[in-house]
Parts: C-alpha cells; structure tokens; sequence
C-alpha cells in the first residue's frame, strides 16, 4: 500500500503488531476459560452456597410462607394429634405453630381432648388459642369451666366471647343456661332472653336450636304461642338433619343404602330401629334411617368427665339423659323429667325430643307414682315434658 507520494508502509512492523495482537488475544481467552470454570465448581459446590447446613433449603423459607401452611394445617386437623406432631418436629416449627395467626385458624377437632389426659398444659393450650380469637377454642374451654370446674362466671363470659362472633353453639348453650337459670336459682331464669339466644342460633342454622325454638313456639314458653309456626321450625331441623347427613362424605353408610321407605317405621311401632337400618333419629318417622348426628367436642369431654367421678356431677345432682349433651345440673331439680316413667331427665326441649326417638321411645313406661329422692315433686314444665306421643311427633 503506498502513499500518495508513492512511498510504502513498513510491512515487517505491521506483521509484528499483528502477532502481538494475536499473542493476546490468546492469553484472554485462557484467562478467560480459566474464571469460566473456575465459577461453574463455586456454583456446583453447597458448602459454598449453603455454608454449614448441609443442603437444607427449610431454613430458606421466609416465615410467612410457613405460617400460611401451618394455619392450613391447624383448620384441616382431625384430632389433636395432628397439630401436636408439628409442635415436636423442630424447634422452628414449634415457635411458628404457637403463632396467634396459626392458632386462630385450628379446627374444632384439634380441641377434642379426652377428659382421662386433662391437664395444666391442655388448659393452658386452649387458654392460647381463646386469647388468639378461635370461636371453637372459647366455646370449648368455656363449656369445661362452666360446667367441669364450676367457673360460672369465667366459663359464660368465654361462650359469650365466642358468640358474639356468630358461634351457633355458644348461643344455643348461652339459651340452655338461661332456659335452666344454671349457675344461679330457679329465680334466675330468663325465657325471653333464652328465646331470643335460641332464635338467633336457629338463624344461623343450628339444629338444635331450631328444634328448641320450635317446641317453645308450639307450647308457648317464653314466648306467644305459635303452633303452625313451631311446627315450621321442627320440619326445618329435620330437614336440616337429613341435609347434614348426605353432605357428609366420611358417613361410612353405603351410598343410598340407607334412604329407603321402611314401611315398619311408623309412629305406631313402638321402636322404629328395630325393624332395620343403622340409625334412628328422627327422620325414621319418615321412613328414613339415618346415623345420630356427631357428637361435639366438649360434650364428649363433660359427658367423660362426669363419668370418670361416679356419672353424677354432685350429690343430688343429674346428668342430662341424652348420650350427645354431657350438662349437668348446678342445682337439684334443675332439668325437667319425663313426665311419663320419670326415669330420665333433661335440659332442654330439644335432647328430650332427641333422646325419646333414640331411645327412650321403646323404654318408657307408665310408672303409678314416683317423686325425688329428697321426697319433693318434679320439676316439670307442661306440655313440653308432657307423655312420650307429644314428644314423638316432632
């Protein structure tokens, strides 16, 4: 290549230059295989992303997440087992699982503590998740306290607590302590008020309530006398009964099987269960034998707690007769007797109406004369514990 005067370039210098250029250029590239691969063993390496943990990535997680997956945990519980098999497994999951996020959300089964283990630190746990705001929690403790240690006033102000949240249960047994004026003397009752707690339980869909409500209406106690209106609401409990049953996919019955016409189950046959099926609640005036609904938590552990101290509460004192409630009396003659056999006794409308298609149905007999222990009369309040057929139809 030459110059505009003709003169030429030094080609030796310019070789030169373009081996130097390519002499580097080949010791970058070295180099930079070198940093390549030296970055692929650090990453392919734990100790260097991981430290000390051995590959564990849990205590990556940032605690949100795990207390989103524990409160999950909590609500879908089956018994108190599940939730205390969390506790157990690492320190980490035990400060996170006593979280007032995770302890709100804890199911009603999670509280199904058997009264034999009844303990310092099951009342504490329970206490715990009252404070946090489990409806479940306050309802369950508050029926222990009331009933079980006799903390009156400790005992209602928890059901209290709990139904101010809308809790069907606390206000159906807010409505019982009131019906009986439990804790206090017969002066203490307070129908309306127990009327008014009954109906706002049976808004929200007990069936219990519904069933109290109903007989209230009908015999006209603590309220005006409704008996199209009560019977209303003993046709809607039944229909809510039934209901529960079929939503219900862990009721072990065959599909069906059980929703059948027994034309043997019949007012006129004195006890409905024995001609077939595996259940006699009230339905089986219809023809349909279903299971007796489940029994809650805290009944259970009343009912075992009574039992494990001679099946009396105190002396003079009675247990409600029906298998599903537990109460017991706060004072003699506080539950009404069957005015029939005046052999059971209960708390309310509607576990005598339970109890007498259950059971008592095929065991009640006519008895000439019975009075208390104590040589009193009983306790009774009309039509509402009147004979076994007035019972029978709801």
């Amino acid at each position: 290549m030459r110059t505009r005067r003709g003169v030429c370039y030094p080609r030796m210098e310019v070789c030169g230059v373009e081996k130097r250029v390519v002499k580097r250029a080949k010791r970058d590239f070295s180099a930079t295989a070198d940093e390549s691969l030296a970055g692929k063993r650090q990453r392919l390496s734990p100790e260097s992303e991981y430290g000390n943990h051995g590959g564990d990535m849990f205590d990556g997680l940032p605690d949100d997440l795990v207390l989103s997956i524990l409160a999950k945990l909590s609500s879908s519980a089956s018994s108190p087992s599940d939730f205390i098999n969390v506790l157990i497994t690492c320190k980490r999951f035990n400060g996170l699982a006593l979280n007032p996020q995770v302890l709100a959300k804890a199911s009603q089964k999670t509280f199904a503590i058997k009264a034999k283990n009844w303990s310092d630190s099951g009342h504490r746990f329970l206490k715990l998740c009252a404070d946090a705001g489990n409806v479940e929690a306050c309802y369950t403790l508050g029926m222990i306290r009331f009933y079980c240690l006799q903390n009156r006033g400790n005992g209602a102000s928890l059901m209290a607590k709990a139904a101010i949240s809308s809790h069907a249960p606390s206000l159906y047994s807010l409505a019982v302590i009131q019906f009986n004026g439990s804790g206090g003397s017969k002066s203490d009752k307070d129908l309306r008020a127990g009327v008014a707690l009954c109906a706002r339980a049976a808004f929200l869909g007990h069936i219990d309530a519904l069933r109290e409500l109903g007989h209230c209406l009908q015999d006209g106690y603590g309220v005006r006398q409704n008996i199209a209106e009560g019977r209303r609401f003993l046709v809607q409990a039944n229909a809510r009964e039934l209901a529960a049953v079929l939503s219900d996919p862990n009721n072990g019955l065959a599909t069906r099987a059980w929703l059948t016409w027994n034309s043997h189950a019949h007012p006129n046959n004195p006890s409905p269960a024995a001609a077939g099926g595996p259940g006699c609640p009230l339905l089986s005036d219809f023809g349909c034998n279903v299971p007796a609904p489940e029994v809650h938590p805290a009944s259970r552990f009343m009912a075992e707690w009574f039992a494990a101290r001679g099946g009396a509460p105190g002396a003079g004192l009675r247990l409600c007769s029906h298998f599903g409630c537990g109460r017991p009396e706060t004072r003699k003659h506080e539950f009404r007797r069957c005015s029939v056999c005046g052999t059971v006794n209960y708390c309310s409308r509607a576990c005598q109406a339970l109890d007498w298609k259950l059971r008592h149905k095929a065991e009640c007999a006519p008895a000439e004369r019975w009075v208390e222990e104590d040589g009193e009369g009983m306790d009774v309040d009309g039509g509402a514990d009147g004979n076994g057929d007035g019972m029978g139809d709801s």
